[in-house]
C-alpha cells in the first residue's frame, strides 16, 4: 500500500508517516498543496491522507482537483474542525472519508486501510495462498499454521504479491507499491528482500522469479 500523507503540520504529518511505515506502507511526506498535486501527478496512490487547510493550493482545491483528474486513490481529510457541516462540506468536495483533529493514530490507521480496499479490486480482509496467510489487520503471516516474523518491507511486499493473485509483479511494481519516493530505483534492494523473504517462507519455495518480469507468488 502506498500513502501521500499531505500536511503542514511538519511534526504531526512526520509522525503519521512514521507510524504508518510501522505498518508496512509506503509513505511519502509533503507540507503544502502545490507539491501535493505535483506528487499525485507522477505517483499512483492508493490513499491520500489530505488536510484540508493547506499553504499554496487549499486542501479542498487538491481533493478538487483529484476529483475532476479521476485520481484513483482515495482521500481521507484531516481537519482541525469537526462540525457536521464540515464533514458534509468535505465529503461534497470529494473526499472519500474524514477526520477531525485531534484523532486516535489507530483509528487513522483503520481509515486509512479501509479506503485502501476500496480503492483496489475486492479482497477478503485476510489473505490465503499456498498455505501462507497474510492478515494485514493484525500484521501477522502465518505458513501452514507456523507463524513468521516478518520486518515491515517483507511484509510489504508479500502483500503486494498475495494481492496480485498469482500474475507477475515487475521489480519495479514492487518498488512502486512497497517503498517510498526516496527508494534508488537502481538499487538490489527488491532483490535482496524477495531474497530473504524466501528463506524466511521456508521450503518449498512460493515466490517465482520470472526472468525479464518479476516475480510471481
Amino acid at each position: 500500500m502506498r500513502v501521500l500523507v499531505v500536511e503542514d503540520e511538519r511534526v504531526l504529518a512526520d509522525a503519521v508517516a512514521v507510524g504508518l511505515r510501522r505498518e508496512a506502507m509506503a509513505v511519502d511526506v509533503v507540507y503544502d498543496g502545490d507539491t501535493a498535486l505535483e506528487h499525485t501527478a507522477v505517483n499512483d496512490y492508493d490513499v491520500v491522507v489530505l488536510d484540508r487547510d493547506l499553504p499554496g493550493t487549499h486542501g479542498d482545491d487538491v481533493a478538487r482537483t483529484l476529483v475532476n483528474e479521476s485520481y484513483n486513490g482515495r482521500i481521507l481529510m484531516l481537519t482541525a474542525s469537526g462540525g457536521v457541516q464540515d464533514k458534509v462540506e468535505g465529503l461534497t468536495i470529494g473526499a472519500d472519508d474524514y477526520l477531525a483533529k485531534p484523532f486516535a493514530f489507530a483509528e487513522l490507521i483503520a481509515r486509512v486501510r479501509a479506503l485502501s480496499r476500496r480503492s483496489a479490486p475486492p479482497l477478503p480482509p485476510v489473505l490465503e495462498r499456498h498455505g501462507i496467510t497474510l492478515d494485514p489487520a493484525n500484521h501477522r503471516v502465518y505458513r501452514d499454521d507456523r507463524e513468521i516474523p516478518l520486518t515491515p518491507k517483507e511484509f510489504a511486499v508479500l502483500q503486494v504479491l498475495m494481492r496480485a493473485q498469482g500474475t507477475v509483479v515487475s521489480a519495479e511494481g514492487l518498488l512502486e507499491k512497497a517503498w517510498d519516493e526516496n527508494a534508488d530505483p537502481f538499487t538490489n534492494v527488491v532483490r535482496v528482500t524477495v531474497m530473504t523473504l524466501r528463506k524466511k517462507l521456508g521450503d518449498p519455495p512460493v515466490i517465482q522469479t520470472v526472468p525479464g518480469a518479476g516475480y510471481r507468488l
